[in-house]
């Protein structure tokens, strides 16, 4: 009953929210939107939680520091070859050569977590998936590489580029594995939005991080991840790491109910540590806030200004439900905006993102910065329509 009146309230809100002009960043709104300092402590030096559906950070430490990502960087690695795989250049059953430079730095002789894939053997795209989210093996990265790319360093140089396209502006990549490389450097923050971009992206290969063992060539595998074998904690994925220069990380995705969290750490001392902060982050995170239902898929939220079209106005809609996260003692009260470049010009295809829905609590510094799309192709009006609509704007444009 509590979310029912929730929600009730909030439609109200937004009804008669304010209609404001102006640009909206979600991955800046995100960052502002971090649990008040104090609500929670962590060994981690670096640390991010944030809700996937809501794209909303409930805690952060130190998170858009540049540090060596170790084997958390395989996350781009992969990211690079489902694109491969779902763009049709590359299939499971492809089968890549082990070479002398991914057997001797990344296999048996490296000393380093490999999945000991013999040299000059042909193994599968689909072992050599499994071989890093399962085992980090260094010589299934590099041996990906060389597959895709021909060599090691065009595959990084390709990593960056991909990272870039994708809205990691920091992150750079020296090599496949995460090794030790002056310059392979990644933050906590962008690790996340990787994180947040294989699930939502990808997710026919996402089962791939969850898989509790591997075997391959004779020898069974354990996920490195501990949290995977924790069903109650409802951990699915996604990658640990771990080098000298940075110590211990993980980047991890739970799902209890509707609600999944997108966990980053990295600098801790142990092992131990590794299993026990990000269990103490989760469970925190999923006792502390919860997903409150806004509007269902197709819904109309609002309607924004349109300058040159057809119509005047264009419906505004979400993709899919629109949920926001809340603190679990919120009472409903909420401010609550509709932001956008307005007035919009035609024309507007229907799927556009052309606005945000901005939701804040008055109990915390939750925000909630929630895209919204035209529900309706909108055409373009005639040379006098669109005089008569720059004169309307100009003249009336605070009233519309």
């Amino acid at each position: 009953m509590y979310a029912l009146r929730l929600d009730k309230w909030i439609k109200i809100a937004v009804a008669g929210a304010l209609l404001t002009f102006g640009a909206c960043s979600a991955l800046a709104l995100a960052r502002d939107a971090a649990a008040p300092a104090g609500t929670f402590e962590t060994k981690a030096k670096h640390a991010i939680l944030m809700d996937a559906d809501a794209n909303l950070v409930l805690f952060e430490k130190d998170a858009d520091a540049l540090v060596a990502p170790a084997s958390m960087s395989k996350l781009m690695t992969l990211a690079v070859v489902f694109r491969e795989l779902k763009a049709g250049r590359l299939k499971l059953e492809d089968q890549f050569k082990v070479s002398e430079h991914a057997w001797r730095t990344g296999g048996a002789p490296s000393g380093s977590s490999a999945m000991f894939a013999p040299l000059n053997s042909m193994v599968s795209v689909a072992d050599l998936i499994q071989g890093i989210t399962v085992q980090s093996g260094n010589d299934a990265a590099i041996i990906l590489a060389e597959g895709i790319s021909g060599t090691e360093e065009a595959f990084a140089k390709e990593m960056t580029k991909y990272a870039r396209e994708i809205g990691l502006p920091k992150s750079t990549f020296m090599n496949s594995t995460g090794l030790p490389a002056p310059g392979h450097l990644m933050t906590a923050r962008e690790l996340a939005i990787l994180a947040h971009y294989l699930i939502h992206t990808y997710p026919e290969y996402y089962h791939f991080f969850g898989q509790k063992d591997f075997t391959f060539n004779k020898h069974t595998f354990l996920n490195r991840n501990p949290l995977v074998a924790s069903p109650d904690l409802g951990v699915d994925g996604l990658k640990t790491g771990f080098i000298e220069e940075s110590g211990y990380g993980l980047v991890a995705s739970a799902k209890r109910g509707d609600q999944r969290l997108i966990l980053v750490v990295n600098g801790l001392n142990s092992k131990q540590e590794r299993e026990g902060e990000p269990r103490k982050l989760l469970e925190w995170g999923f006792k502390s806030f919860k997903p409150f239902r806004l509007f269902d898929q197709g819904e109309k939220v609002s309607d924004a200004l349109v300058w040159g079209g057809t119509q005047h106005y264009v419906p505004l809609v979400g993709d899919g439900n629109i949920n926001i996260i809340l603190p679990t003692t919120a009472s409903g009260k909420v401010s609550a905006s509709i932001v956008y470049n307005g007035p919009i010009k035609a024309p507007i295809r229907k799927g556009d993102r052309v606005a945000v829905l901005r939701i804040t609590s008055a109990e915390s510094s939750a925000t909630n910065d929630i895209p919204l799309y035209a529900g309706d192709d909108i055409g373009q009006s005639n040379f006098a329509m669109r005089g008569l609509d720059s004169l309307l704007v100009l003249a009336f444009g605070w009233l519309l």
